[in-house]
């Protein structure tokens, strides 16, 4: 079964919560096949990693899952796949974790967006062996710190709620939603722990973290920018709170620079939320997740229950309309789960996205599950 307009897709394998029919609460207790409200994952088109948010972990597959709801391997940040709580259970934030939410292999080592400690991990590799410590931390001085902004005001060494990254046009970017900005670090893949980020979009200073810089909705601004994809010709940032995908063509050096693109509204000066139907190809509720290659631009449309697709990326205009929907029977409808029961084509707030290989990874977080689907 699949549902799309324009485009021949169909889902491949659901990792999680079971399907179709009904809505599968997770277990009291986690299992290594089970997730509560994942919103990360990342693939290479053999392995699957995601964040299972709610468990405060991430699962780790280190080939492409044969079976439906098949167990992972891996676990990180819990003792076992049996644990939960964050930062195990607040005793060990070293080891731990607080609602994860970003994840990506970056010139093969592992990087997790760990959003409610204000931080980002890495590891050397992708680990083997399950409640691995990481070896970096950006964002915070020592594994040991986990206070927002590191108890004090935004500076370009700290971080509020980091839900995604990105290396885009040779810059590494994070997304630091909380402080409503994004920070960039040119010439890198991963800047080293404690050096300041060379670049600041969405905010006048440092220490600013408005809505929208304090003022109206802009070209420069944002409410919750949330992810990032693009090329060495254009850096996309979902600007979720915004209701909005923004593109600059070249990426950004600073951020006084109005954004080339805003998919979602009809212009830069705009950030209705359409909460009824018709929904259309050029409108978006909260769109948490974006990703591409080298033909085509995916945006997780998070609160209309869609995925959007742009066969050629968008990288001038405003109001760019999309060209094939998934999950909806049109481009008109958004109800979760086409408010019906579940089933292996819907969705219910899809908040991470990742393709490999043709493999487009969702994090479907309603539906506690994340969804390889064949595109």
């Amino acid at each position: 079964m699949w549902s799309a307009v324009g485009a021949t897709a169909h889902p491949l394998r659901r990792l999680g919560g079971a399907s179709p029919g009904g809505l599968i609460l997770p277990d009291a207790s986690p299992t290594p096949g089970t997730m509560y409200a994942p919103r990360g994952v990342w693939t290479d088109g053999t392995r699957v990693i995601a964040c299972d948010t709610g468990n405060h972990r991430v699962l780790i597959w280190h080939s492409f899952p044969e079976v439906d709801g098949a167990p992972a391997d891996v676990v990180l940040g819990q003792p076992d796949f049996t644990s939960e709580g964050p930062n195990v259970a607040g005793t060990d934030p070293r080891r731990g974790m607080n609602l994860p939410t970003g994840v990506a292999v970056v010139e093969g080592r592992l990087i997790v967006a760990d959003a409610w400690n204000h931080r980002l991990l890495a590891w050397d590799g992708i680990p083997e062996e399950s409640f691995a410590e990481a070896t970096y931390v950006l964002g915070q001085p020592t594994l040991d710190d986990v206070a927002a902004n590191r108890g004090g005001e935004p500076s370009l060494t700290s971080f509020y709620w980091p839900f995604g990254f990105g290396v885009v046009a040779g810059t590494f970017w994070v997304t630091d939603t909380g402080n409503r900005r994004v920070l960039g670090w040119r010439g890198t893949t991963l800047p080293e722990p404690e050096r300041p980020a060379d670049i600041l979009l969405g905010q006048d200073e440092a220490s600013g973290r408005s809505d929208n810089r304090g003022g109206d909705v802009g070209g420069t601004t944002f409410r919750w920018p949330h992810a990032v994809t693009g090329d060495d010709q254009i850096l996309y940032i979902a600007d979720a709170g915004d209701h909005r995908v923004l593109g600059w063509s070249p990426p950004p050096s600073d951020g006084t620079t109005d954004a080339d693109v805003v998919l979602g509204q009809a212009d830069l000066g705009s950030f209705h939320e359409f909460k009824l139907q018709p929904q259309g190809a050029q409108r978006m509720r909260f769109p948490y997740a974006i990703t591409s290659d080298a033909d085509r631009l995916f945006v997780g449309d998070t609160s209309n229950n869609r995925i959007l697709i742009w066969h050629g990326w968008p990288r001038s205009g405003l109001g760019v309309p999309s060209d094939t929907v998934l999950a909806q029977p049109d481009m008109d409808a958004n109800g979760e789960n086409r408010w019906k029961t579940v089933e292996d084509d819907s969705l219910c707030w899809p908040y991470g996205l990742c393709l490999a290989k043709d493999i487009l990874a969702i994090a479907d977080s309603g539906n506690n599950r994340v969804m390889l689907w064949k595109v």
